[in-house]
């Protein structure tokens, strides 16, 4: 089912890094006010301790909870909880805009299966997604991790996981002109680091995983490895260098683009919804 692309747009193109959080216990929407004047107290306290903002910085800082409904994959799924800090200088005139300066996102898309095999007690939702300082992302986390007893994790993304966000991404249709893939590489054991950037025309792409893929809607191993060794060939044959030695570090689409960090940027409404599911999926197997 498709994200709302109005209520979603301010998720995209910006740059989420992404973490795992175990279920968290006695979470409840109905309190989500409650949470945000919780929070805003406890980072009121850390503030006074100077761990709050940057020395010399003073900021009032405003805390909002809200829950985002719509970003869900079944009926089974909690709906995500968004997290805002938004802040005003005291100098400024008390009616002046407040300045988003941090974003933080709880969800679960078609994590069905976890959600099976938790206690009544406990909430799922493994996918934590967050814009803004890490100062700002570590009280967050601390509060959340002593309120509900779940604990945060940095969700990192294989290689392999790459490659098949490479290929499923590039079978997508997009109704502007797609920009070009783009797949990074670091090259290892040399002194220097050093990254090889392979773009890809779109539709020379798309033909290309149109060839190899067997059956549309499905995706297999096989398929994958014979896209990723087809691209591989190519750019052998005309800078005699072996990708197959390097390492898949970063996939850039018009869909979205991923680092192998754990950061991710979301660039088609459409997509949003199928993307989540993967990073779900990825989230519930580092925590089980």
């Amino acid at each position: 089912e498709n994200a709302d692309p109005q209520r979603t747009a301010f998720l995209l193109r910006k740059q989420w890094t992404l973490y795992s959080v175990t279920p968290l216990y006695r979470f409840s929407n109905a309190h989500l006010r409650d949470y945000a004047r919780l929070l805003s107290s406890f980072i009121a306290a850390e503030k006074q301790k100077g761990l709050a903002v940057e020395v010399g910085v003073e900021l009032d800082i405003k805390v909002s909870v809200s829950s985002l409904p719509y970003l869900k994959g079944s009926d089974q799924d909690q709906a995500a909880i968004l997290v805002q800090l938004s802040s005003r200088s005291p100098a400024s005139p008390k009616n002046s805009e407040e300045k988003l300066i941090w974003s933080g996102w709880f969800c679960c898309v078609s994590g069905d299966d976890l959600s099976k095999n938790v206690p009544e007690d406990f909430t799922c939702l493994p996918l934590f997604l967050v814009n803004g300082a890490e100062c700002y992302t570590s009280i967050v986390g601390s509060w959340f991790q002593k309120t509900f007893d779940c604990s945060f994790r940095r969700l990192a993304i294989s290689p392999l996981i790459l490659s098949w966000m490479a290929a499923m991404w590039t079978g997508c249709k997009v109704d502007k002109t797609a920009s070009a893939m783009e797949l990074v590489f670091s090259v290892p054991c040399l002194p220097q680091p050093l990254d090889i950037s392979y773009a890809i025309h779109p539709e020379d792409a798309k033909a290309l995983w149109d060839t190899v893929q067997k059956t549309p809607g499905e995706i297999i191993q096989e398929e994958v490895d014979v896209f990723m060794d087809c691209l591989y060939s190519h750019f052998h044959r005309h800078f005699r260098i072996h990708l197959s030695a390097t390492k898949l570090v970063k996939v850039s689409t018009a869909i979205a683009s991923a680092h192998c960090d754990g950061i991710i940027k979301f660039l088609q409404s459409q997509y949003l919804t199928g993307v989540l599911m993967l990073l779900t999926e990825l989230a519930i197997s580092q925590i089980e």
